[in-house]
């Protein structure tokens, strides 16, 4: 197999993203045309789900897109929730498409983005990161999944005033979510043909929290003879992923560890602009996004990069096993980076790569290949 070949072998593994269990899913996405809820987000979101928009037209992909804002509201008795219809859309859909959302400082309502995962139990977010052919970085062959515990943890948004000056932030580890995301990294290991899942944790200062999870981890890699388990503490992570990430395969942590140890793997394979992103929930319910922030300060300029929405969008077409139009878009979209028809720049001296993209025009070369000239050109 060529070098080439290789990669895009692994790139295909590995952004087929969040395999799901037969379990959490009862309906079908392989045949006819299927809704998606598609929340657009702030800043630069509507522009780059707009990109996303038509290279899907392009490619034909099976996909009624219904559109929804998502902003916080005050329901009965003052809790805060999503708009009924943007709920009452998911609720049907059961899959979404979601841009970058902003939760305004000391506006009063918790950030959306928790909201959502909260309301739909999105208890796992899967995060692949893979080199990208044509994008040089300081790394190279980096091939990892983080999967992060998504709906407990620091991020549990339980805490209280104890005397003026002193604040108390309740990190809240249960038994069920943790044998639940490591169920789901163990699934995904497997499903995926990955060989080892490295439980991330501090059980050796947080003994009863963080012990709880591990133990729980533990217990469900007895069910996994096939798959090699570690578990590691987080700053050794920390210190091993930047040594040499190739020695990490899938690693399982809870909130916290997660939402700083996936950056630093995007960080690897050149930034959140390149890095999709998906959140498997309970009941079927699975959103797909874009992590990076709503860069407000270059929104409606043309210059937002909608790599990681789209590999987020492919990852979505492969888990409802739409296996073939997930295979033409990420084709034409690797293409496209490998053979330079992308300029990178550094925008603002912010640690965010953009890359100044417009759509242009898809051409379909062959049926057989699905390979994709011209998907992206440059905009002078």
């Amino acid at each position: 197999m060529s070098a080439g070949s290789m990669w895009r072998s692994l790139v295909s593994q590995v952004v087929g993203g969040a395999t799901r269990r037969p379990a959490l899913f009862s309906g079908s996405f392989s045949r006819g045309m299927q809704t998606v809820t598609l929340i657009p987000g702030d800043g630069i979101g509507p522009e780059i789900s707009a990109a996303v928009v038509k290279i899907f037209d392009a490619a034909k992909a099976p996909i009624r897109w219904e559109e929804r804002n998502v902003t916080a509201i005050k329901g009965p008795g003052g809790k805060w929730m999503i708009p009924p219809d943007a709920k009452e859309s998911m609720d049907r859909s059961k899959i979404g498409l979601k841009g970058p959302l902003k939760t305004p400082i000391a506006a009063g309502h918790p950030s959306m983005n928790l909201l959502l995962r909260k309301t739909f139990d999105l208890y796992a977010n899967v995060r692949p990161c893979v080199t990208i052919e044509g994008y040089k970085t300081p790394y190279t062959d980096v091939n990892l999944v983080t999967i992060r515990e998504n709906t407990e943890g620091e991020y549990s948004g339980i805490e209280h005033v104890i005397v003026d000056g002193v604040v108390q932030s309740i990190k809240l580890i249960t038994e069920n979510a943790s044998r639940r995301i490591a169920e789901y990294a163990f699934e995904y290991a497997r499903n995926n043909q990955r060989s080892s899942v490295t439980a991330v944790h501090k059980a050796n200062i947080m003994r009863m929290s963080d012990g709880l999870f591990l133990r729980k981890c533990r217990e469900v890699a007895e069910n996994y003879k096939d798959i090699k388990f570690t578990e590691m503490y987080l700053d050794t992570v920390c210190l091993n992923m930047v040594q040499d990430p190739t020695q990490f395969d899938v690693l399982v942590m809870p909130n916290l560890y997660g939402d700083i140890l996936s950056d630093l793997c995007a960080g690897l394979i050149g930034g959140l602009g390149v890095t999709p992103s998906g959140n498997i929930g309970a009941n079927g319910v699975a959103i797909f996004e874009s992590v990076h922030g709503t860069a407000p300060d270059i929104a409606g300029m043309d210059l937002a990069n909608p790599t990681a929405l789209l590999l987020s969008a492919v990852m979505m077409l492969r888990h409802m096993g739409l296996h073939e139009f997930a295979h033409r878009i990420q084709t034409a979209c690797f293409n496209t980076i490998r053979d330079k028809k992308v300029r990178l720049f550094t925008y603002s001296q912010r640690a965010q790569i953009v890359w100044k993209l417009k759509l242009h025009s898809v051409t379909h070369l062959s049926l057989k290949s699905h390979q994709w000239l011209d998907l992206f050109t440059l905009a002078s």
